[in-house]
């Protein structure tokens, strides 16, 4: 006896997702409109260090990246046209490299790309795990004024539509 697909009432794509994480061991957090960003410092690789706390008032991106990471190289350029982009309404950015990256890597990389946003560095690991446990990268939260957690993308974001988002939160 064969089974069809649509007889298969446990079949959902989106449970597929979510056992396909939970078996490679991977953290993921379920975030919505109504989710406080987490209370964190970063720790810019200039010694500055800017709270969660501190931005509130403000529409913020939170990029967890590395450098041995192709997506997030890939990435970096249209991140860093879309800070320039919205930074005079008010965006602020800070990306966030993973605790395995060498932090003369991750200056190296910043240096030489002229990153114009934080760049910080994750050294403990505390941020990601505060972040629902980020081990993916890239990836993304964005942070409304109120300090919640908006949107979360894994992976590479759909540009247009981020830039659609973010124009409507600084608008607000």
């Amino acid at each position: 006896m064969t089974t069809s697909p649509s007889s298969r009432s446990w079949f959902k794509p989106a449970a597929i997702g979510a056992v396909v994480l939970a078996l490679a061991g991977i953290g993921y957090a379920s975030f919505n409109s109504a989710t406080p960003a987490p209370n964190v410092t970063f720790i810019s690789i200039a010694g500055d260090k800017i709270s969660t706390e501190s931005l509130r008032g403000k529409v913020v991106m939170v990029n967890f990246w590395a450098t041995s990471c192709v997506t997030c190289v890939k990435e970096m350029p249209q991140m860093v046209e879309t800070y320039n982009k919205y930074k005079a309404q008010g965006l602020e950015f800070v990306a966030v490299a993973m605790q395995y990256d060498p932090p003369n890597y991750v200056l190296n990389f910043s240096e030489t790309r002229r990153l114009p946003f934080t760049v910080a560095i994750d050294s403990a690991g505390d941020i990601a795990k505060q972040f629902g446990d980020v081990s993916l990268t890239p990836t993304t939260f964005v942070i409304d004024k109120n300090g919640k957690i908006i949107k979360q993308y894994v992976g590479e974001p759909d540009f247009a539509a981020l830039h659609k988002l973010l124009e409507k939160e600084l608008a607000s």
